[in-house]
């Protein structure tokens, strides 16, 4: 789900709760978080099994149970997946996309729920190969239609654009008094910015892992450095397009109502290309919704599929996860940006924990990679190298 409604309604609830300064905390939580993201990608695909559906599955539950033995909270974790990931998540996503179908077409929030619904059953009940099937198509046409749309409104207004980057940096560190006697000045910008930023790039949250666990590649390191690079793209370059964007359009203010969020972006594309980019900016906003929530369903699944295998446990939980995102269409932005902050903070705290006790293994990952990475050669794991390890994981996976 890299570029997803965090990019869009978190962002502006960055912006809207701790100010511009907020989106400088961002950037400083994704330059950490690259390296973060990599750990827990390495190690996704260094304990990743191969399941009933022949797909790979992956992540922190993972981890914790074959690399530290951990299975108690290998377990908490997982359950703290299905509810956050596959549940609380999809809520926020759908509910960014019900707040902008109101505010620019006044759409009922009710007929989103149904609407949502009707869509994301046959994808969701398809099985976890539909959703990544669909969000194949999807997730490059929505990331490169918005970031153009971005492009567009920056450079067009180049003033404009330097005036909220000095906004931003200035706030940053509370030197904007109006900014700063609203929304908090230093420490509510910090703390806003780092809890956006995290559910933007999801470094550190345990959540990715479980996509990077279900990839097919040669060499662990390798996914260890897509996801990275996906922090960067991610924050440093699409979070930050919006908030210029935002900025530019004039519709932001200090001590907005929160609730304003969810709609806040798509109304500045419309101030600054006419009502007539109203449609264009609902559907990109839909797109990057639908697709964000069945992208986090399926981290929720790959939680499930570790603690049981049973087809009709699987089934019910796809049944549910489709009814809770719908439910996202009607319930209030901040009470599920809350819930959704918390779980996620309860995982990653459980998370960054396991990765401290397993960094050495990243060590040897890496220290392979430098060795084999060659033009030309065979750079592909071969984990009966480090006999320590290979008794922890399945072999021949990585091709």
């Amino acid at each position: 789900t890299g570029v997803g409604i965090g990019n869009i309604g978190g962002v502006a609830l960055a912006l809207i709760m701790g100010g511009p300064g907020a989106i400088f905390w961002m950037w400083i939580i994704a330059l950490i978080g690259m390296a973060t993201s990599f750990v827990e990608s390495v190690l996704a695909q260094v304990f990743k099994e191969k399941h009933w559906d022949g797909a790979f599955r992956g992540g922190p539950a993972y981890y914790m149970s074959k690399g530290l033995g951990w299975k108690i909270p290998g377990i908490i974790f997982a359950l703290i997946a299905i509810v956050a990931s596959g549940l609380a998540v999809p809520m926020v996503q759908i509910n960014t996309v019900a707040s902008t179908f109101e505010a620019n077409h006044g759409i009922s929030p009710m007929s989103t729920m149904i609407f949502i619904i009707l869509l994301l059953a046959p994808v969701i009940l398809g099985g976890i190969k539909s959703v990544a099937r669909a969000s194949e198509y999807l997730a490059p046409i929505m990331a490169s239609v918005y970031i153009l749309i971005t492009i567009i409104v920056i450079v067009a207004n180049p003033v404009e654009a330097w005036q909220s980057l000095v906004w931003i940096i200035k706030s940053a560190f509370g030197l904007d008094p109006v900014v700063g006697g609203i929304t908090g000045g230093l420490f509510v910008a910090l703390v806003n910015g780092a809890r956006r930023g995290l559910f933007s790039n999801e470094a550190g949250l345990g959540t990715t892992p479980h996509a990077a666990g279900s990839a097919t590649v040669a060499h662990p390191a390798q996914q260890g450095f897509i996801q990275a690079f996906g922090v960067f793209i991610d924050t440093i370059i699409v979070c930050t397009a919006t908030a210029l964007l935002i900025l530019i359009g004039g519709l932001y203010e200090p001590g907005m109502a929160p609730d304003l969020a969810g709609s806040l972006t798509a109304q500045s594309v419309t101030a600054e290309f006419g009502d007539w980019m109203a449609l264009p900016m609902s559907l990109i906003v839909f797109i990057f919704g639908y697709t964000s929530a069945y992208g986090a369903y399926s981290y929720g699944q790959s939680a499930l599929d570790h603690l049981t295998r049973n087809k009709y446990v699987s089934f019910t939980f796809r049944v549910i996860a489709v009814v809770v995102a719908g439910l996202g269409a009607i319930v209030k932005l901040p009470v599920a940006w809350a819930l959704s902050d918390f779980l996620l903070g309860l995982g990653a705290l459980i998370n960054l924990v396991a990765l401290l006790f397993l960094v050495k293994w990243v060590r040897v990952v890496l220290k392979d990679w430098n060795e084999v990475h060659k033009p030309g050669s065979d750079f592909s794991f071969k984990v009966e190298k480090y006999p320590e390890l290979a008794k922890k994981v399945e072999k021949d996976i990585w091709v």
